[in-house]
């Protein structure tokens, strides 16, 4: 399928070792496309090894880095703890302990929330998510189903790996995206739920015949703000080759370094990209991840 098709041409250009993606309707959590990389042909399946058979959207549980932020905003504006033109010193690093949080490329000392957001900065996402603590975090996320399995039926649904003892370090890393680990399909719902209006709906692998209930996890006004953002991020951030012309595309990047033996190789990363459109009234979530792309952004 097309998906496949233009995952195969990103590992290429990008020398990654595996990549997956989804396509989800937003309006009612149907899964239009799904594909994981590399993938194997269902006639021969007796070829195919474990890393073939894998299927990272559903079942591979990875830290996905700046994609979070999409949560931590939404909590913040949720719980009315910032207002989009909120202003945050982020010139210095934040310091806690044996650990330090920069920015990966500084772009001014100081940035509005939308900002924040559109340049990806984890200084001033760190700033924001002190304002939210560590049980409203926690609690937030729970309630969007991102602390346990998918409740889908498909096989093999991947379980999510979150603190045991949420510490105030912890609060600082998973506001943008390390420190926990979910699949890519809890990104896909969980993002959808932020734009479409503020309801979560479980994902479908089935043509839906009916609209499903949902659940109500945020205001319309908060997804309202979380449209403008995305849309920004696109428009003048991190997402600005997603703007394609007549799509009203709104996005956000993420980028992860991989854990590996107690730490993390900062060589190797997940890079990822969500997007949204038309971001006036969101119809479609494409969400693509590249796993150890080689190329130098």
């Amino acid at each position: 399928d097309v998906l496949s098709d233009e995952l195969n041409k990103g590992m290429e250009k990008y020398k990654a070792k595996a990549a997956s993606g989804i396509v989800m309707d937003v309006t009612n959590g149907e899964i239009i496309a799904l594909s994981s990389l590399p993938n194997f042909d269902p006639n021969m399946q007796q070829n195919a090894g474990p890393r073939q058979r894998f299927n990272r959207v559903t079942n591979g549980v990875y830290e996905l880095g700046s994609i979070f932020k999409v949560f931590t905003n939404a909590v913040a504006f949720d719980e009315n703890l910032v207002k989009i033109d909120d202003v945050f010193d982020i010139k210095d690093p934040i310091k806690h302990g044996r650990f330090t949080i920069t920015d990966d490329h500084a772009i001014k000392d100081e940035m509005t929330v939308d900002e924040i957001f559109a340049y990806s900065s984890n200084i001033g996402t760190v700033k924001i998510a002190q304002k939210i603590g560590i049980d409203v975090q926690r609690n937030f996320l729970a309630k969007m189903g991102l602390l346990e399995k998918v409740d889908a039926a498909f096989p093999g649904l991947g379980r999510p790996i979150s603190p045991k003892k949420w510490r105030e370090i912890n609060l600082y890393t998973i506001s943008y995206g390390h420190g926990i680990a979910i699949t890519p399909l809890h990104i896909a719902m969980g993002v959808s739920a932020s734009i479409n209006g503020g309801t979560l709906y479980n994902p479908s692998f089935l043509k839906l015949e009916k609209q499903p209930e949902g659940k109500r996890v945020l205001k319309q006004s908060t997804s309202n703000l979380m449209r403008s953002l995305l849309r920004k991020t696109v428009v003048e951030g991190t997402g600005r080759k997603a703007n394609v012309e007549g799509y009203e595309v709104g996005g956000k990047t993420g980028t992860a370094e991989k854990a590996e033996l107690g730490g993390y190789n900062t060589k190797q990363t997940i890079a990822s990209f969500v997007a949204v459109f038309p971001m006036s009234e969101p119809k479609y979530l494409v969400y693509v991840v590249l796993d150890r792309p080689d190329y130098q952004f």
